[in-house]
């Protein structure tokens, strides 16, 4: 038995007369429909890599500061979850308080550059995003307490149902 090509069929189908046979427009259709299948996929990457080159960004910028942080003066054992002030001297030499701009007042020695909380993996969290970035652990929290609530069951599970094919 032949086997047909998209070449041969187009060559046959102007021999006899007509442009494009049927089976040449039904293999062209495919290779239309498979490539922009194909462009769409590619797409669905391509946009996928920005937003991971972003997020790469932000995970460098926000490991410089807190690499900034952990090197700001500080007369005091830095402990985590614990909120900290940070203040720049003339000099330019930050340093950490544990007294607030607010609580200084008027008498606020130095210029102060923001609250930070210390997190338990030593990460810095500006003070403005510590609720949300608490309710974002919370939440992760409850996710992680049910999945070692589905794989410490005696019961079937995820791990059991992969096992069993």
């Amino acid at each position: 038995m032949e086997s047909i090509t998209p070449y041969r069929t187009n060559r046959q189908a102007h021999v006899h007369g007509n442009l494009r046979s049927p089976l040449a427009q039904d293999i062209q259709k495919a290779d239309e429909f498979l490539r922009a299948n194909a462009i769409n996929k590619l797409q669905v990457i391509a946009e996928q890599v920005r937003r991971l080159q972003e997020q790469a960004r932000i995970v460098l910028r926000e490991s410089r500061r807190d690499m900034d942080l952990h090197h700001a003066a500080c007369n005091f054992r830095k402990i985590p979850g614990t909120i900290y002030h940070l203040y720049r001297r003339p000099s330019g030499q930050t340093y950490f308080s544990l007294l607030s701009a607010h609580e200084w007042g008027a008498s606020c020695p130095h210029e102060y550059l923001g609250s930070y909380k210390l997190q338990y993996d030593m990460s810095w969290t500006p003070e403005e995003k510590v609720e949300e970035k608490e309710k974002e652990l919370n939440i992760l929290n409850n996710i992680m307490t049910a999945q070692f609530a589905i794989t410490d069951s005696s019961g079937p599970n995820i791990d059991s149902l992969v096992q069993d094919c």
